[in-house]
């Protein structure tokens, strides 16, 4: 009986112990917690380092300034140190994406955390001794894994950059290479038209003569920012990088020596005629071809698009619009349509289809541009006309 006693009062006093225990880890946690947030928030990173390392260590779930802080913290001494212990400082940082996911699952997307780990690690491949195939297998895992959150700018643009190396280094074909190209492209497409979608609510609520509030004027402008991120400086930047990997003498070798295996392929005849159109090979007989096998096994807009291109037979415009049901889709298709027909010198069609993309897309004002540059061709060349009837009396 008495050692029984003796037992639960041991018991009852190392509970009693443990809670006082964790009561002062929780004040300690508290209480450096809030240094570290407001050294960090003005910026004194280096005096933040201190109370967010006991927090970090003692209390990993007390916070996600913990994650969010801990980032910017890291960041600093990784840009003001060297050597042996800059790399441990990047390794640290390395650690604290996975455990800002393992503590705050819901906040953080496996993309996300991968996204920026690999962005980490092209920054400072160097210093970590890193090969472009180790990285790339690093952009490769989060778009293998979670393609549907991964939309970070730069590490799109690096993806893509080192494919585009390794197919210099002839560890991806060329194959390999165009498709990463389009893998991304469609990621960045999915990306824009998500934003444009929301930035149309905002364009119909001005063109409405409503006023946004300060709120949806801060979004709008950030959904602006990001399109124009997106479309004037990754996708160029792109374009720009493959370069003449992808001229017409390069494309049509490879898509004719891979057709027969793919024929039935609705995803590679699609990504194939693209590529052929964007690059200027349309007049080549496999362009016709492409599109005429997409045609037959997987009749759309787009098929129907290109059949106008290389026909121009009425009848497929009439397809394209019918066969469109998406409004973004079905808007950059009829711009498509307004500057075929504005390079044929169709301008009055041309400004109709560049009306129609307006009223599917109200905030690309693309379209009032090149509307503008028709107009004033159109005057200078009646200019021109006038000049020339006119006769000359010397």
């Amino acid at each position: 009986m008495k050692t029984r006693f003796t037992v639960l009062l041991l018991t009852l006093f190392m509970s009693v112990n443990l809670s006082f225990a964790q009561e002062d880890s929780q004040e300690e946690c508290m209480t450096n917690l809030s240094l570290f947030d407001g050294y960090a928030k003005s910026k004194k990173y280096d005096d933040a380092y201190g109370p967010w390392k006991i927090v970090r260590e003692k209390c990993p779930k007390f916070n996600r300034a913990i994650y969010a802080h801990g980032e910017k913290i890291l960041t600093h001494k990784i840009t003001n140190s060297t050597g042996a212990e800059q790399v441990a400082f990047i390794n640290d940082l390395m650690l604290l994406h996975d455990q800002s996911r393992e503590h705050f699952e819901s906040k953080y997307d496996l993309a996300d955390v991968l996204v920026d780990k690999a962005n980490l690690a092209y920054k400072y491949k160097k210093e970590l001794n890193k090969t472009d195939e180790q990285v790339y297998a690093m952009f490769d895992e989060a778009y293998t894994k979670d393609a549907k959150n991964f939309s970070d700018a730069k590490g799109l643009y690096s993806y893509f950059s080192l494919a585009v190396d390794l197919y210099d280094a002839e560890k991806l074909s060329a194959q390999q290479m165009f498709d990463k190209y389009d893998d991304v492209n469609e990621i960045i497409e999915g990306i824009i038209e998500s934003n444009t979608v929301k930035l149309n609510k905002y364009a119909a609520k001005e063109e409405a003569g409503e006023q946004l509030s300060k709120k949806e004027a801060q979004r709008k402008a950030s959904y602006e920012s990001y399109i124009n991120a997106f479309e004037t400086k990754i996708l160029p930047s792109m374009d720009q990088k493959l370069g003449k990997r992808a001229t017409c003498e390069v494309l049509i070798p490879l898509y004719e020596k891979d057709f027969e295996e793919n024929k039935n392929n609705g995803v590679w005849l699609q990504r194939a005629m693209n590529r052929m159109y964007a690059k200027g090979c349309k007049e080549d007989p496999l362009f016709l071809k492409l599109v005429q096998q997409k045609n037959t096994i997987e009749p759309s807009a787009d098929t129907a698009y290109y059949l106008y291109v290389l026909t121009g037979e009425q009848k497929y415009i009439d397809q394209t619009i019918s066969l469109s049901t998406d409004p973004l889709k079905k808007a950059k298709l009829y711009k498509g349509l307004a500057q075929e027909l504005k390079a044929k010198g169709s301008y009055s069609k041309a400004r109709q289809y560049y009306m129609e993309a307006l009223k599917l897309n109200p905030s690309d004002g693309s379209p009032y541009l090149s509307i503008a540059a028709m107009y004033a061709k159109s005057a200078n060349n009646c200019v021109i006309q006038t000049l020339i009837s006119v006769p000359y009396f010397g």
